[in-house]
């Protein structure tokens, strides 16, 4: 369970990107966090793990009180926080397993780190990782060879073999063309549905968004201005969202999945 009370985060330069959010995300959820460029998405996303620090209020994971963790207790944290991001973050000159099999490196003893050996059971364990997101057969082959949706599987099998119990996924389509961002989508709902894990996205693409997610989660301004189940966004609430402008983010979502 994941929780914000009355959460306040400012930013150096006086930006407030949250202001007094109240929000409550129960375990095996799926949940888009919709709004426009600047409105705070990932912010929130991101202050889940302490990615970001909040300037006010407090978040409770299972719970823990996220703000008054220190040092190795961050570390160990995050382990059940998986995070997926629009870049990929992989090393491309490598292959797949290498890639995945660093999530076990903070589990290492200090002198397999320096020589970068992993046991049997890890190697296993990533290859079962890569054989849930479909592409065990590229196990081998160096990530530059890849695609780009193939290389967001990567990132998604590296995050699943750190068996977490949520994953935070920030804008991790937006590079993908429709076709390939809906198998990277089918991924992320095979998961969150069969293992159970909570999927919180911050998303771009609102139909995509509408399409996958059970809840949808609408910030203006650093305010969340709807939550609600998917079901329930009609078009006067994504107006609402996009402060009036959802026919104009509509267009400019349409012509770049056009040049994608």
């Amino acid at each position: 369970m994941i929780q914000f009370i009355n959460v306040v985060k400012k930013y150096p330069n006086g930006t407030t990107a949250l202001n007094n959010i109240n929000l409550r995300i129960e375990r095996g959820e799926f949940v888009a966090v919709i709004g426009l460029s600047g409105a705070g998405k990932s912010t929130l996303i991101r202050c889940i793990n302490r990615m970001h620090d909040i300037s006010g209020g407090k978040i409770i994971v299972d719970r823990v009180d996220v703000s008054k963790l220190k040092g190795q207790h961050i570390r160990k944290f995050r382990r059940k926080i998986g995070m997926i991001f629009q870049s990929f973050n992989l090393v491309t000159r490598t292959t797949v397993i290498n890639n995945v099999l660093v999530s076990f490196v903070p589990d290492l003893p200090m002198w397999r780190k320096i020589i970068g050996i992993f046991t049997k059971e890890q190697k296993i364990k990533a290859l079962e990782a890569l054989d849930k997101v479909g592409i065990l057969d590229k196990a081998f082959v160096r990530v530059d060879q890849l695609s780009g949706g193939q290389q967001q599987r990567v990132a998604l099998a590296r995050t699943l073999a750190q068996n977490p119990d949520i994953i935070l996924a920030d804008e991790p389509i937006a590079s993908l063309d429709p076709v390939t961002a809906r198998i990277v989508m089918d991924d992320f709902k095979k998961i969150n549905k069969e293992m159970n894990i909570s999927v919180i996205m911050n998303i771009h693409h609102v139909e995509i968004a509408l399409e996958y997610a059970d809840r949808i989660i609408g910030i203006r301004k650093g305010e969340v201005v709807f939550d609600g189940e998917t079901s329930k966004v009609t078009q006067e609430i994504l107006q609402d969202i996009y402060g009036g402008k959802w026919d104009v983010e509509k267009e400019a979502i349409e012509e770049q999945a056009a040049y994608v």
